[in-house]
């Protein structure tokens, strides 16, 4: 039997230190997260626990990143680092700030997620959840999207090296291209995401026909939202272009990253969600009976950050029947964290004046999906 039905990655260093205040890429998040979750009950108690994540040493980093990428970090840190060399490093950007530490930092937030697979195979836990991580748009040789250490894929390598086949679904706004690029020839690492159309968004890729190559052709599974993308739709893509995957190709391990930057309301994206949709789809991988290792990532509207947050802590504890969806005023509805109806959005009925058109551009990506990858699975 596992020590722990369930665990939360957190330490108050992360808190503490972190990016610099005017980033959007709010460090502070997953200490809020874990104060709601303690206040509603779904921690510390039911075998839920708080476990520390360890620091990832210099040859574990080095598994995914290049010493010399890794030199510069720490020189960045220490305020050591040339600015040619920063350059090189896409260190010193609005997005990947410089800042006293850094290297330690972020070795200690990417270690939440490899501490999480860790614990996973060593059967301690069935679910973990890292809100500190998230971070799939690092690449070997350097940093972007406000992403230093590429925990996720530090995670999958952890996992796969034990001979688990990974299944790593994003559901972060932006396209996990780092992740992608890693195993895009591999089919013992599975990569989908669900994300903002790079023609309106950062990073520019994952479109549906980036459907991986050689022995990993078929492994990988990109649907592309349009602007105005909602609840209805995104969950009809999920449901009809991700599950019957996910499903059929029977992974050991699922690793989720639930980014809360498709909610409307968050300034650097354009999607129209509310956290019903996350909730829910943590609530049906859960119900897989696979262990899972969920991830945070981005979310720039920080209080519907937190609540979508615990949320799902609470959906991968099996607690997410707790929050129907009860009356009150609020939520991303309303662009107001004054919200009486517990950690659940009301329904967002707004669509952006776009309905026939979203939908018909996810069904697209959808057939697209369902041509390149499908057969691959034994699907029709």
């Amino acid at each position: 039997m596992a020590e722990w039905e369930a665990v939360f990655l957190h330490d108050a260093a992360l808190d503490r230190d972190g990016y610099p205040e005017a980033c959007p890429f709010n460090t502070r998040r997953a200490g809020k997260t874990l104060e709601m979750a303690q206040s509603m009950g779904f921690v510390g108690s039911g075998g839920r626990a708080v476990v520390a994540p360890q620091r990832l040493t210099r040859e574990e980093l080095e598994r995914f990143h290049t010493p010399a990428y890794l030199d510069g970090l720490r020189r960045a840190g220490d305020g050591e680092l040339h600015p040619d060399e920063a350059l090189r490093f896409g260190l010193g950007t609005p997005d990947c700030p410089i800042f006293r530490g850094m290297y330690d930092y972020v070795a200690l937030a990417a270690g939440g997620s490899v501490t999480g697979a860790r614990l996973i195979l060593e059967g301690r836990t069935r679910y973990a959840f890292n809100p500190s991580g998230g971070f799939h748009h690092a690449q070997p040789a350097n940093a972007a999207g406000f992403c230093y250490v590429n925990d996720i894929v530090l995670a999958a390598l952890e996992l796969a090296d034990a001979g688990k086949r990974v299944f790593f679904l994003d559901i972060d706004v932006h396209h996990c291209d780092a992740v992608q690029d890693a195993f895009y020839a591999r089919r013992d690492i599975m990569t989908a995401s669900l994300h903002e159309s790079g023609t309106s968004l950062f990073p520019g890729t994952g479109f549906a026909h980036e459907a991986g190559v050689g022995e990993g052709e078929g492994y990988t599974l990109n649907i592309p939202l349009p602007v105005g993308a909602y609840d209805r739709i995104y969950e009809r893509a999920f449901r009809e272009g991700v599950l019957p995957v996910l499903r059929a190709y029977d992974p050991d391990v699922i690793i989720l990253e639930i980014g809360m930057d498709p909610l409307a309301g968050d300034p650097l994206a354009h999607l129209h969600l509310t956290n019903n949709v996350p909730a829910d789809i943590v609530t049906a991988v859960r119900g897989l009976g696979k262990p899972v290792l969920a991830t945070g990532g981005g979310g720039y509207h920080v209080e519907n950050t937190v609540r979508g947050w615990a949320l799902c802590w609470s959906a991968l504890c099996g607690e997410d029947h707790t929050h129907d969806l009860a009356m009150g005023l609020g939520g991303v509805m309303l662009e107001t964290s004054e919200w009486a109806g517990g950690l659940r959005d009301r329904v967002l009925l707004s669509d952006a004046g776009r309905r026939d058109e979203v939908d018909a551009e996810v069904m697209r990506a959808v057939a697209e999906v369902k041509r390149r990858v499908f057969p691959h699975h034994g699907l029709a």
